[in-house]
């Protein structure tokens, strides 16, 4: 076809997709099956394109994979999942051996796979996929710990099972040494770790000591930064994805000029990268293998939902604190997508026999359990009793700092039941050094006065120098949560992980402290 034909067709399917997120959202899917959905309708079965290049599929599905855990990183808030890191990095390591074995078994016993070919399964179905995790759980009111495992867990347990993967893919296959193996899959987890917080670090070092001509070079130089960290450490034989994503966590939460823009350039170039990889995994899959792996495809996936990832769960998160509930919905909340697919692309490029099959088994244990689990996670929050019920009033706050000044613009958002609304901007008492300069309502916007009220849908742009920002912030919440009188109530405005560290002697401290001040003011 000419380059313009290409054009329009690239330009609707894109155009298509963005309706398709609207409608996943309304009904709770991940928008993968959308796009997994069009990609077989263009297929070979559908419109008759013709596409099986498994190596092609193979480059820039890992391709995709990288952009997606860069942006996964990038918009993660290190608060939200800094006390679920030691957890998430249990289950991102052993508990993905867990469920390879768990599935290998399974795959060998039941569904007369050879070794090989079972623990392939295994290896290839153990990760939980980054962009599902992300677009669902990030609708749910949960509370930070427990989104934070998962949304961490998805970013770090692609590192170990992709060693697996290529190791049993490969066309030179023998019976790996199992102690060399676990030097090196260590090996290649801390150096990967090592060399991610190396470059995030020195890149927001320079970044923030840079002045670029433009305010667009900003969101690309953070995100070539983080890709360029999965290219340097594969060079050196250590974990990309693991680079990837820690370089993108510790770029995404340091204090860099115009990191709303940089958000949103991640977010997008993601929602693009996720389109093409859906689109052209549908097309790869040929419909005429699938309906044979429907019921292999639901004995793997109900062992994987049902035995492997709760197993896991229950073996990796000991000691941690969590309670059944939190475990009950870790094991139904581990969501997979592209991953899986793009993994089993490897033992076909190799050659590996029975690799289409397992292609196409792989394909059909997401969708459907994509289907399965997907809409049903809100309900199994509530019934988990892990649903929050303290997000209702909750404000959404944005910054982006001003470096110059040594101050945030805090970007604020009134929810539709805050009690923030009808209140007077005096009477919220900001924190000396703190300023609401704009409000932003429906199609206009104007500068305050200290006796302007606020309405439920207002975006108030609030500036506040470094040191004033985290108790502007607190004000901000408590008055949303119980209006002008919060002091009253005793809200202080902390979120959950504040809440968290309040807690012991310290806290008490703390608290006292705070309420000797108010009480002076």
């Amino acid at each position: 076809m000419r380059l313009d034909v290409w054009l329009l067709v690239g330009a609707a399917l894109v155009l298509a997709s963005i309706l398709a997120v609207r409608l996943s959202h309304i009904v709770g899917l991940p928008s993968l099956l959308a796009y997994l959905g069009l990609g077989l309708l263009m297929g070979e079965s559908g419109l008759g394109m013709r596409f099986n290049d498994t190596a092609l599929a193979q480059t820039l599905g890992l391709g995709a994979l990288v952009i997606i855990l860069a942006e996964g990183g990038i918009t993660t808030n290190w608060r939200r999942v800094r006390s679920g890191v030691p957890a998430a990095l249990s289950l991102a390591t052993l508990g993905s051996l867990v469920s390879v074995g768990v599935v290998a078994v399974a795959g060998h016993a039941l569904l007369g796979m050879d070794w090989r070919l079972a623990f392939l399964l295994g290896a290839i179905l153990a990760p939980t996929d980054a962009a599902a995790v992300f677009s669902v759980l990030r609708r749910l009111p949960l509370p930070e710990r427990l989104a934070g495992i998962l949304e961490a867990e998805s970013g770090f347990n692609d590192a170990p099972v992709i060693i697996v993967v290529v190791l049993l893919s490969a066309a030179d296959f023998h019976t790996p040494n199992l102690p060399m193996l676990f030097v090196v899959m260590v090996y290649e987890l801390v150096a990967g770790a090592a060399l991610g917080l190396a470059i995030g670090w020195l890149g927001a070092w320079t970044l923030r000591r840079t002045a670029l001509p433009a305010s667009g070079l900003y969101p690309i130089a953070v995100l070539s930064l983080a890709v360029g960290s999965y290219g340097a450490a594969t060079i050196l034989h250590a974990s990309g994805f693991l680079a990837t994503f820690v370089a993108a966590l510790w770029l995404g939460n340091a204090r860099l000029p115009h990191r709303p823009a940089t958000r949103g350039f991640a977010e997008g170039l993601a929602w693009l990268a996720q389109i093409g990889l859906f689109i052209m995994l549908g097309l790869l899959a040929s419909p005429a293998d699938l309906p044979a792996q429907i019921v292999p495809g639901l004995i793997a996936g109900f062992v994987l939902v049902l035995v492997a990832r709760p197993l896991s769960v229950v073996l990796s998160t000991a000691g941690f604190g969590m309670t059944w509930g939190e475990k009950i919905f870790m094991s139904w909340g581990g969501l997979r997508g592209a991953v899986p697919i793009v993994l089993a692309t490897l033992p076909m490029r190799s050659g590996v026999p029975g690799a289409d099959r397992l292609f196409a088994l792989v394909f059909v244990v997401v969708v459907i359990f994509t289907l399965l689990q997907g809409p049903t996670l809100p309900a199994v929050a509530r019934w988990c009793g892990v649903a929050s019920v303290t997000e209702a009033r909750e404000i959404e706050v944005e910054a982006a700092p001003l470096e110059e000044l040594s101050a945030d613009l805090l970007e604020v958002r009134i929810p539709a039941d805050s009690r923030l609304n009808g209140v007077e901007i005096f009477e919220i008492r900001l924190p000396a050094k703190t300023l609401i300069t704009l409000i932003v309502r429906g199609s206009d916007s104007f500068v305050p006065e200290p006796t302007t009220v606020l309405r439920a849908g207002d975006t108030l742009l609030v500036v506040a120098t470094a040191s004033a920002r985290q108790a502007a912030e607190r004000r901000l919440r408590a008055v949303s949560r119980r209006g002008k009188l919060a002091g009253w109530f005793g809200e202080e405005g902390l979120s959950e992980l504040d809440a968290e560290e309040s807690k012991g002697p310290r806290g008490l401290f703390s608290r006292w402290g705070r309420r000797a001040r108010a009480a002076r003011k």
